[in-house]
């Protein structure tokens, strides 16, 4: 099997960043945007990275004819991501009262990362889906952002219970991003991401591109 490293490796955090600058873009003229309840209320979440944005781009043109990316969420304040990181490291703590500091961190990094990596909050992260050309999500085995708690472990990319179905699209949208030079979290399906330390690690780049951003703008 190969070795899933999750965001809380130690070899994610020692990845330098090199931030380059480049500004976040808004998504909403490239993509399909999900229609989601979405956190932040002034929209920092259709953001995302120029350079990711454009593999984006190149990546829904290797899709099959008919389909589209579902945009969900690209950017992530990072006192969201650290709420977010909490709250869930909160429920493991509370279901497992006998785990160290560290394995709470270890399992919350599953899912959720811990703020200080974060490549949502570096604009360089991108939650999405596949749909067909009315906006209708196909079934890509679980629902996004479903834990592993809550999907039985379905939300790992190469997990073995989902339908074939399921598994073919997850491999359609993989290729696709992966095509563009995107990297997934293979704890969840959902997740790929371009320039950031993860990214980095992963492709043997010498540094991350992309470093924390406290807010859209300049």
């Amino acid at each position: 099997m190969t070795e899933i490293i999750l965001m809380s490796d130690p070899r994610v955090a020692a990845v330098p960043v090199e931030e380059n600058g480049e500004p976040l873009a808004d998504v909403r003229q490239a993509l399909m945007v999900d229609d989601l309840k979405h956190e932040d209320a002034h929209g920092a979440e259709f953001f995302l990275r120029r350079g990711v944005l454009d593999r984006l781009v190149t990546a829904q043109t290797l899709l099959p004819e008919g389909l589209r990316l579902l945009f969900a969420e690209g950017y992530r304040p990072p006192a969201l991501q650290r709420r977010y990181f909490e709250e869930y490291a909160g429920e493991l703590r509370a279901a497992h009262p006998d785990w160290t500091a560290d394995a709470v961190r270890t399992a919350a990094s599953r899912y959720v990362s811990p703020p200080e990596i974060a490549p949502h909050s570096a604009g360089a992260a991108v939650d999405l889906t596949l749909a067909d050309a009315d906006g209708r999500e196909l079934d890509l085995g679980t629902r996004m952002n479903a834990s592993p708690e809550e999907s039985d472990g379905g939300c790992y990319t190469g997990a073995g219970n989902i339908s074939c179905e399921a598994r073919a699209h997850r491999a359609v949208l993989g290729g696709a991003l992966s095509a563009a030079g995107l990297v997934n979290y293979p704890t969840e399906w959902w997740h790929w991401s371009y320039g950031d330390r993860y990214w980095a690690l992963l492709t043997g780049a010498s540094a991350a591109l992309y470093g924390p951003r406290e807010a859209v703008g300049p």
